[in-house]
């Protein structure tokens, strides 16, 4: 069998490593998974209760235009249907977007540390991934307007960035949308929306009448707590939309995804809870990060990276044999690792097992 000649030197995505593999391997009874960015406080009471009372149509199809949802999602958005597309996580959203859109020879602009799906998709239909650095862990806009060409198809905007977590302010982002020519797309992924306090923070739902070329991707796995469901969300444009919608699979989402979003939804109150308890647990953090005198990245989303001085994948090693798991391995940061914020008593956890790490490593704490 002879496979598409672009994919076959494509790295296949690691996810962080699973608790039940990790108690399997170090014979571990206890173990605090940090490493994929989930909610430590899982999803609202409502949502289990309709995930529940669902299981009894499990034979029967979802709806494959996910009706309900997508009329409740409008209101609570302030769109309008037809702006909406549902997909199993963004994730999938961005391959249908790469699938309607991306010609082979086609040129696509992303960060040279982000999410790292937008490159893998590219690559999938032969595009041509132009990687520009970051500044300071933060997407250097001018420099990405520089790489524009006549090629250039769509270019990718993580924001709060995975995984620095940092923002694009959004005086920023406007100007960075006044300047793309209107027929370059420009993909918003606002995965970590949700988290976000900063007040330079903008809402870029808010600015899809302006920008037609705009297209903004939420989720339902990571405030929401719904990771496990696979369901997230792109909107944009009824046209842009349209084009993608070619593209789906139908029943993409199941009956129980579609029952847990519609009611955790609706429980906008755990939503501003988890806001709290996060911005609470990002301070803790970074109060022992300071201590230790380790340097992080301004945290915008649920996850800081912090500079460890050593090996990452050494470090992520060592705190592994303590059952806690976070995420090494980024190729520009190799001396950072990415952790996610836990409750109260997994960041304290994290910390005394970081701390003992660092004394492993070398490293004066």
């Amino acid at each position: 069998m002879n496979p598409k000649p672009n994919i076959v030197n494509l790295p296949v995505y690691k996810p962080g490593k699973p608790i039940e593999e990790v108690k399997k391997e170090l014979g571990l009874s206890d173990v605090i998974k940090l490493a994929s960015n989930e909610n430590p406080y899982g999803s609202s009471p409502s949502a289990r209760a309709a995930i529940v009372a669902e299981l009894d149509n499990l034979y029967l199809y979802p709806d494959g235009s996910a009706a309900e949802l997508t009329a409740a999602l409008a209101g609570h958005l302030g769109v309008q249907s037809d702006n909406l597309i549902f997909g199993c996580g963004s994730d999938e959203i961005i391959a249908l977007i790469a699938r309607a859109f991306f010609l082979p020879g086609d040129e696509t602009i992303m960060a040279d540390q982000t999410f790292s799906v937008y490159k893998s998709n590219a690559d999938i239909e032969g595009a041509v991934s132009i990687e520009v650095p970051l500044a300071h862990g933060t997407h250097d806009l001018d420099a990405m307007l520089a790489r524009i060409t006549e090629r250039t198809k769509i270019i990718w905007i993580c924001n709060p960035n995975n995984p620095t977590g940092t923002i694009v302010p959004e005086e920023a982002l406007i100007t960075f949308l006044n300047a793309v020519p209107a027929g370059v797309m420009v993909v918003l992924d606002e995965a970590y929306f949700e988290y976000v306090t900063d007040l330079s923070y903008t809402d870029g739902i808010k600015l899809l009448d302006a920008y037609p070329n705009l297209v903004v991707l939420r989720t339902f796995s990571k405030i929401y707590g719904l990771a496990a469901l696979r369901i997230g969300y792109g909107v944009a444009s009824p046209q842009i939309i349209s084009l993608i919608n070619k593209v789906r699979e139908p029943f993409n989402t199941t009956r129980l995804a579609q029952a847990g979003a519609l009611a955790a939804l609706a429980d906008q109150d755990y939503v501003q809870e988890c806001r709290r308890l996060n911005s609470a647990g990002i301070l803790q953090l970074q109060d022992e990060f300071k201590r230790l005198d380790l340097d992080s990245f301004p945290a915008h989303g649920n996850f800081i990276m912090v500079d460890v001085r050593k090996p990452a994948t050494d470090v992520f090693d060592a705190l592994l044999r303590q059952g806690i798991i976070v995420r090494a391995g980024h190729k520009l940061y190799p001396t950072h690792i990415r952790v996610t914020v836990g409750s109260a008593e997994q960041n304290k956890a994290f910390i005394a097992a970081l701390e003992q790490a660092l004394k492993e490593q070398g490293v004066r704490v």
